[in-house]
């Protein structure tokens, strides 16, 4: 794995460390910062006309999934960032279909909102 993709290995061992030695409120951060980045490494990869972003895509909706379906019951805000999360997931699922930057952009934009709301 190291000889192959050695930056990718780098990620996974940093975000290891990170999720090891973070209370359950960073968890949320940490994948939200995570679904960004892999938002961010899809148009990247549009940009640069590569294949499509099939990984970083599949990356951003599974994270997002995982984050719709583990809402705590007893949130305040429960519903709605379930709906909030699951509708992103959605619309990245939409961009497996048919990559689109600005849909990519949007969605990326919409996290970077959210985490700046968390301070």
């Amino acid at each position: 794995m190291l000889g192959q993709n050695p930056a990718a290995a780098y990620r996974r061992v940093t975000l290891e460390a990170r999720i090891e030695t973070s209370g359950s409120a960073d968890l949320t951060r940490i994948c939200l910062d995570e679904a960004q980045a892999a938002l961010g490494q899809a148009l990247i990869v549009l940009e640069r006309g590569l294949a499509p972003p099939r990984e970083a895509l599949i990356r951003a909706q599974t994270i997002m999934v995982w984050l719709a379906q583990s809402v705590a019951a007893d949130h305040p805000l429960g519903t709605s960032l379930k709906a909030f999360y699951g509708g992103l997931a959605s619309q990245i699922g939409a961009n497996l279909l048919q990559a689109d930057a600005a849909s990519i952009a949007q969605i990326k934009n919409d996290i970077r909102d959210i985490l700046d709301a968390a301070g």
